[in-house]
């Protein structure tokens, strides 16, 4: 039986949108061990999450006269009441499982937060933040997958002649100079997230179990790349298969959290788990990438109840839990958030939220500088606020994006990260040591 790459993309069972190299990537996969690699977790709210409900203002007055009906208590006011983090701000109760975090100085907040461009699309706004470049359409490719682009370009030339010294035939090496790997980048989705379309090799999956080849197809399929693989693909085929194998072993039925990990039993709950897992299988994760929905509070909103506080239980438990469960790898991890705008400071007739401007990133990891509120507060006052409606924005997106990409992923040059603007360190938010 002769099984061509067309079938096995067809049985694979996983999206290659973008894969920059596909279906060739299987000449060309390496089975590269993480070894103190850092790693990069980026969560996107998609919707437009409310800021001032997630990390509330309860020293600011006018938070409270603008939300008679939805405003988070302050603390020390009952069970619904803000849990206090800094005497000025506080964590809205349903995210109680990220306090331990705060307090161990590994969370940190970036509010007023945001994008430059004044769009209140959700489309436009979500790709001008995916893309890395606000007010820009024309942009071809994701500001991770340029990340990963640059990345290979800063190490290339060492690499290559690293390459040439160790190009011995037990193992295959990128020619730029890097392992190259399929699984360096992951979406937890069922479509490749704008932030990583590009070049760059990148991979979508709904699910860890779905990757790879299944049924009365797989035992033909290592038949035949046992046979064929040095004769056709160059002598990975083996290595490209383990990969797949190595995936399937550490399939979600036979996973197990660590360290009392109770991941919600939820999609996003089960993709941040499935996103542990790929961390501990060590198959050269980089960046992963998932995403929540249902953010767009523009009816009955609530604040401690409701679809809200609903969709912060998930969020927050999620989040916690994959926190607990890396331990150790935390060291060398960060998870960031973000959303594509927030909410309107004032609620409007139907108690909930109109699209709105600035808004509140959160940036988890053993080496962020956790404990502290970044930004500068510009306020809530009627006269603060932008076009007088909204939270201004005092930190630009990219600010933070750049920080994490400098001194987290260790990106010498972030300019080709971010096209037509100047990445400077004199404008990081400061959430991860110089």
């Amino acid at each position: 039986m002769t099984i061509s790459r067309r079938v096995f993309l067809k049985n694979g069972g996983f999206a290659l949108v973008s894969l920059g190299f596909a279906p060739s990537f299987l000449a060309r996969t390496a089975f590269a061990a993480s070894s103190g690699r850092k790693q990069l977790i980026t969560i996107f709210q998609r919707g437009a999450v409310d800021g001032l409900s997630v990390i509330v203002p309860h020293g600011e007055a006018d938070y409270f006269r603008a939300r008679p009906a939805i405003a988070v208590a302050r603390p020390g006011q009952g069970e619904s009441a803000a849990i206090n983090l800094d005497g000025f701000f506080g964590l809205n109760p349903r995210l109680a499982g990220l306090k331990p975090l705060w307090d161990q100085r590994t969370l940190a907040v970036v509010h007023a937060c945001g994008s430059p461009d004044a769009t209140r699309s959700h489309f436009d706004a979500q790709d001008y933040m995916e893309s890395g470049t606000p007010g820009v359409k024309s942009t071809g490719d994701g500001w991770l997958n340029r990340y990963l682009q640059a990345r290979e370009a800063e190490h290339g030339e060492a690499a290559r002649r690293s390459a040439r010294a160790t190009r011995d035939g037990a193992g295959i090496t990128a020619e730029n100079g890097r392992s190259a790997n399929a699984f360096q980048a992951v979406a937890l989705s069922a479509q490749l997230p704008r932030a990583l379309q590009g070049p760059a090799p990148a991979l979508a999956m709904s699910g860890v179990e779905r990757f790879g080849v299944s049924g009365p197809v797989a035992n033909a399929f290592e038949s035949e790349y046992a046979q064929a693989a040095d004769r056709v693909l160059n002598g990975v085929g083996r290595e490209a298969f383990d990969a797949m194998k190595t995936l399937k072993q550490a399939a979600p039925s036979q996973y197990r959290a660590e360290n009392g990990a109770r991941y919600p039993r939820t999609a996003f709950g089960q993709a941040l788990q499935q996103i542990a897992q790929l961390c501990k299988s060590d198959v050269g994760l980089e960046i992963a990438f998932a995403e929540i929905s249902g953010w767009d509070t523009h009816v009955n909103q609530g604040s401690t109840q409701g679809q809200l506080a609903t969709r912060l239980t998930d969020f927050g438990d999620s989040l916690a839990a994959l926190v607990t469960d890396l331990g150790e790898r935390m060291a060398e991890t960060v998870i960031l958030t973000m959303s594509e705008f927030g909410r309107a400071v004032a609620e409007n007739g139907n108690r909930g939220t109109d699209h709105g401007h600035g808004n509140a990133m959160l940036v988890i990891g053993g080496n962020v500088r956790g404990g502290h509120v970044y930004g500068r507060w510009p306020g809530l006052a009627a006269h603060q606020r932008y076009e007088g409606r909204d939270l201004a924005i005092t930190t630009g997106f990219r600010d933070v994006f750049g920080e994490v990409v400098v001194r987290h992923l260790g990106l010498t040059d972030a300019a080709r990260v971010f096209p037509g603007y100047q990445v400077s360190p004199a404008r990081f938010p400061g959430v991860l040591p110089a």
